[in-house]
């Protein structure tokens, strides 16, 4: 039998129920799990019907952050709503940044709007009393792989390891920095200038925080062809509970030292690897292949 879904939303751009849409062969995503309600989709229900119903869903899935009050869905509001239908699921996914965090929204009243168990960084969410039963999917917007490879588990009965924020250790137990390709010119300490660029580092003058991001986005693919620092664009940490970032695109320093490390490098190892590295030149990684100046 189908794993029955139940698509609900809080505060929400939609970014997540539009990035599912990417998945491979979404035709047969349809046939595979059954929805109750989704948002964005032909469904067995309406929202008013779901609000004033009575279904039992195998998995609640929760898009956008969640408010203590104003946010009407149906004839409740998304709060209310949310929680009667997490204490009937078997699992609560929480799929993208603010349902997980609170992400963007909760910058704007910290009070009173959070993610499912966490308000950034610190614990204080509105499903607290269903911790046993979330897993939280974070990113701006979720990759749709990882939520379907979450489902995908469930529906066979095994429920993913997960970290101490409740992440799929499977997806997110890597740095966005495993599988970059840029991962010699961070070695060898040479910097990519220009935003775009295809060669470069882009940690030391474009801010990306690949380095202490968790998140599979350079072993699992968007759309299986690309990620932000194959295209040139550096990782803005989508999946940690600090983020939004007041200055995503700046890596800060303290006499020229990166303020925050790699993930679980020690700051004697980073200094000492990094005079070594300096003290060469690597013609191959710093003579351009599209284009003459340096990088």
């Amino acid at each position: 039998m189908a794993l029955k879904l139940l698509w609900l939303q809080g505060l929400s751009c939609n970014g997540n129920a539009h990035s599912f849409f990417n998945v491979p062969d979404m035709a047969g995503v349809l046939r595979e799990f059954a929805f109750i309600y989704h948002p964005l989709l032909p469904c067995e229900a309406t929202l008013e019907e779901v609000s004033g119903g009575d279904f039992s869903p195998d998995v609640l899935i929760v898009e956008g952050a969640l408010r203590r009050d104003g946010v009407p869905r149906g004839d409740e509001e998304a709060l209310t709503l949310i929680t009667r239908y997490a204490k009937r699921a078997k699992w609560v996914v929480c799929a993208g940044q603010c349902a997980v965090f609170g992400g963007i929204f909760r910058l704007n009243e910290p009070d009173k709007i959070a993610g499912a168990l966490y308000a950034g960084k610190e614990r204080g969410g509105f499903l607290d009393a269903f911790e046993k039963k979330i897993i939280n999917l974070p990113g701006c917007p979720v990759h749709p792989e990882w939520l379907l490879f979450t489902l995908r588990m469930l529906a066979l009965g095994t429920a993913p390891r997960l970290d101490d924020l409740r992440r799929p250790v499977e997806l997110y137990g890597y740095t966005v920095h495993e599988g970059c390709l840029r991962n010699e010119y961070f070695e060898w300490k040479v910097d990519a200038r220009d935003f775009g660029a295809k060669e470069g580092c882009l940690f030391y003058e474009q801010g990306c925080r690949g380095p202490y991001t968790r998140g599979s986005c350079n072993k699992i693919l968007w759309n299986g062809v690309n990620s932000k620092t194959r295209a040139g664009m550096p990782c803005i940490g989508c999946t940690e509970p600090d983020f939004p970032a007041e200055r995503l695109f700046e890596t800060e320093t303290l006499m020229s030292i990166p303020a925050r490390l790699p993930l679980e490098v020690p700051k004697r190892a980073y200094l000492t690897l990094t005079g070594m590295a300096k003290a060469f030149r690597i013609p191959r990684l710093t003579r351009r292949k599209f284009g003459e100046e340096e990088p």
